[in-house]
């Protein structure tokens, strides 16, 4: 005979001759259930045959993993996915960090080429013609020459050629103005004269700037441009 356990529906296979009227107790071997079982009629042969392949033991449970260590194994499951994840981003992320590091370091040796190329000329004299060909002339001397110009008259009868112009302290400190010297060109840009001069200008102020006016007398009548610049710096 068949039974059934009300409790957890497994079934069992029994031997009806161990069943006398009106039937007795059993316990399911699954849940542990109690029930009173009275003896059911005999079954025909086709009733009986769909339950013939029944087993008479109750199919056992499939092992369940306690709650916590299912959580466990998710969240291992989830570091694992995530970290191989992050392997290629990672992959990625250090070359450009490198990069970037590589970028900011050659800025910064960049802007500090060009910021002290004082300091760089005065350590390597060599390096004032990389300035020179970039168009970032080095002025060791602190002090810069602009407004040159060239203007020619007649006093007392004798002419008189006039150079005129500026000398501005560009550097962060007081800078004493040295000698200076002038250079006469005719139209071809030959040399006619030079000489130096005193600008009259002692010294000046971070920022300041002074006018110079000063006179040749007989000068070249050939004479259409000038050059003015430092008499330390004259490259003859």
């Amino acid at each position: 005979m068949i039974l059934n356990c009300p409790s957890c529906g497994t079934r069992y296979r029994a031997e009806s001759a161990s069943f006398a009227p009106p039937g007795r107790n059993v316990r399911c071997a699954k849940c542990g259930h109690v029930w009173f079982q009275t003896v059911a009629e005999p079954e025909t042969a086709a009733a009986a045959a769909p339950l013939s392949a029944v087993s008479a033991e109750p199919v056992p449970p499939q092992p369940l993993r306690p709650i916590a260590t299912e959580r466990k194994a998710a969240e291992t499951d989830l570091r694992r996915t995530l970290t191989q994840e992050a392997e290629p981003r990672r992959s990625l992320l250090l070359p450009a960090l490198g990069i970037i590091l590589i970028l900011l370091v050659l800025a910064a040796v960049g802007w500090a080429a060009v910021q002290y190329r004082q300091t760089v000329v005065r350590l390597w004299p060599a390096s004032e013609r990389v300035y020179g060909a970039l168009g970032l002339p080095v002025n060791l001397t602190g002090v810069a020459i602009r407004n040159v110009d060239l203007r020619q008259q007649v006093e007392d009868g004798m002419p008189v050629l006039f150079v005129t112009g500026t000398v501005v302290n560009v550097s962060s400190r007081d800078q004493p103005v040295p000698q200076l010297r002038a250079i006469l060109f005719d139209d071809s840009r030959r040399e006619l004269y030079r000489w130096t001069f005193d600008a009259g200008i002692s010294s000046l102020s971070p920022g300041a700037s002074k006018d110079f006016r000063v006179p040749l007398q007989n000068p070249p009548p050939d004479a259409r441009a000038v050059n003015v610049g430092f008499a330390a710096e004259d490259p003859r």
